[in-house]
């Protein structure tokens, strides 16, 4: 096991936000507010809900992940995460919200002389069941089930199981900032017999801000943890983006630097992300 500090990452730190997996919110008080509808308008409303994993929003985060130090020669791994959300009303009030994430995976051998590997891993897929409207204090909150697929191109993308347990998001958007965290917990059901099964959970806890330019800025972290191998894999996020539009598409732009403050022997130990999401509001 390795714990890292990040004494100067934490200095520097800014009010910020988290992933797309990146919650953050939009504030803009103008001495003449923009007409409904007007550019800015839609700018900040576009950010507001980017910062909500579970808005009403159809969207595609293309997420570029790169990790580096792994294992004793030091190797490189790059994941691109396909995350389309679509929101579905199913009744009065209540929306369904999935995420999907899709990963694709091109690993260099952490050993000298292994053999590289490249390929999909697992897909994970959410559901999020969700009011439409904020509790009486503000509170934005889903829940649903999660469902891991095994989809992996090779056994080493992947667990090899199916697994399955409850996921939920619970967070608050006022004056700029979004707070909260996301979490899961994914217990294998089925699968190879000769593989480990799966016993884990995931949080993520997330705090942004958005500036009246637009701009979100992000603190999270993404933490697994292994309950067979009593092991944390903890990266800690710090992601700026930026909402604007190419010809009449709105898109978003982001880029993050991570830093493991805990994995496993061998395990990455810093790494950066860029991520392109492409936005359809209704």
């Amino acid at each position: 096991m390795r714990t890292q500090a990040l004494p100067i990452l934490l200095l520097c730190l800014v009010p910020i936000s988290a992933c797309q997996t990146s919650p953050g919110a939009a504030h803009a008080q103008e001495s003449a507010p923009p007409a409904a509808g007007a550019p800015e308008d839609e700018a900040a409303e576009l950010a507001k809900k980017l910062s909500n994993p579970v808005a009403n929003l159809v969207s595609v985060p293309i997420q570029y992940n790169w990790d580096t130090g792994i294992g004793s020669a030091d190797a490189d791994r790059t994941t691109i995460n396909v995350q389309p959300v679509i929101p579905f009303e199913v009744a009065d009030g209540w929306n369904l919200i999935t995420r999907t994430i899709v990963p694709i995976i091109d690993a260099e051998s952490p050993v000298s002389g292994g053999s590289d590997e490249s390929g999909i891993g697992d897909i994970t897929e959410s559901l999020f069941l969700s009011p439409k409207a904020p509790t009486d204090k503000g509170w934005i909150w889903g829940a649903g089930p999660v469902f891991l697929i095994p989809t992996a191109s090779d056994d080493a993308l992947g667990s090899g199981k199916t697994g399955i347990g409850p996921t939920v998001v619970v967070l608050k958007q006022e004056k700029g900032w979004t707070y909260g965290a996301l979490g899961n917990q994914i217990w294998s059901i089925a699968g190879d017999d000769d593989r480990d099964s799966v016993n884990a959970t995931f949080l993520q806890p997330f705090l942004s801000y958005t500036t009246k330019s637009h701009t979100t800025l992000t603190l999270n972290s993404e933490s697994t943890y292994d309950w067979h191998a009593d092991q944390w894999t903890a990266p800690i996020n710090l992601m700026a983006s930026q909402v604007l539009k190419i010809g009449k598409l709105p898109i978003s732009l982001g880029v993050g630097y991570r830093e493991y403050i805990e994995a496993p022997d061998g395990g990455p130990e810093w790494g950066l992300r860029f991520v392109l999401t492409l936005l359809f509001p209704k």
